[in-house]
């Protein structure tokens, strides 16, 4: 009897302890008054930080206002990249990731997520000028060079697909864009939002849907892992958002409404 009355009380301690590590990042939210919300500002129409106005804009920056918002605390950013992302889930550098972050395996050993807001199939560039690639069915043809960024999604679901195109792999996102415009390579591929800004920001850039979403993939807001209450929290602003029409809106004025989750 005495030893099971050890064994409860040691139980009892237990999940009293981890409440409290959940409640943890709550409670410091709210006792700070402020939220950190890491993003990267290089993520058009996502968390952008445009060279004109040198003002922050996308789904994302409406999205992370709303949440700061809805907590009643400030709003600071912490600028970061997907490179850091891993870091700043684990440093404490930042409340939540805000930036279009991509559910992934590797991904979930370091951070959880929330309900995902955005879902982006694969697409692809090319040149207006490439009079042979118009349409998402010439891509994979003999001569044909498709590029890739080495460590994306994209990369290992591309070395699946092309059965004739040569596969390439560049470090880089900006030489993606270089292989196409030099004629090295005829296309690269990239998620939704990052076509969109090739279209919007470039006059060359040919943006080429699938006929049927390939390898869509989630997108989310990335918390630290193990706090089981602040991620509660996150879910229940995704879910208000997503019922009373606030991301979709924000997705319509970004040009967005094609990835939006429902």
């Amino acid at each position: 009897m005495y030893m099971r009355l050890v064994a409860f009380f040691m139980l009892l301690f237990t999940c009293t302890v981890f409440g409290a590590q959940a409640a943890s990042r709550l409670e410091a939210v709210k006792a700070s008054g402020e939220v950190k919300v890491c993003i990267w500002p290089g993520y058009f129409a996502i968390s952008y930080e445009n060279p004109r106005t040198s003002k922050l804009e996308g789904i994302d920056i409406d999205m992370s206002k709303e949440f700061a918002k809805s907590l009643g605390v400030k709003l600071a950013y912490v600028k970061s990249s997907f490179a850091k992302l891993i870091e700043n889930m684990t440093n404490g550098a930042c409340d939540i990731a805000m930036h279009g972050v991509a559910v992934r395996k590797d991904r979930k050993e370091h951070m959880d997520f929330s309900d995902n807001h955005l879902v982006s199939g694969i697409y692809a560039v090319s040149m207006k000028a490439n009079l042979a690639i118009k349409k998402w069915d010439d891509i994979d043809q003999e001569g044909n060079v498709v590029v890739v960024q080495k460590g994306t999604y994209m990369e290992p679901v591309m070395k699946d697909y092309l059965k004739k195109a040569e596969l390439s792999v560049v470090n880089s996102f900006k030489a993606r864009e270089q292989e196409v415009q030099s004629g090295r390579a005829d296309v690269f591929m990239t998620d939704f939002p990052y076509g969109r800004r090739m279209v919007s920001l470039t006059n060359w850039a040919h943006l080429l849907e699938p006929p049927t979403p390939l390898s869509p993939t989630p997108y989310a807001y990335a918390v630290p892992k193990g706090d089981a209450q602040w991620l509660a929290v996150v879910n229940a602003f995704v879910k208000a958002v997503k019922a009373d029409g606030r991301l979709a809106s924000s997705g319509a004025r970004h040009g967005l409404t094609p990835i939006v989750a429902q």
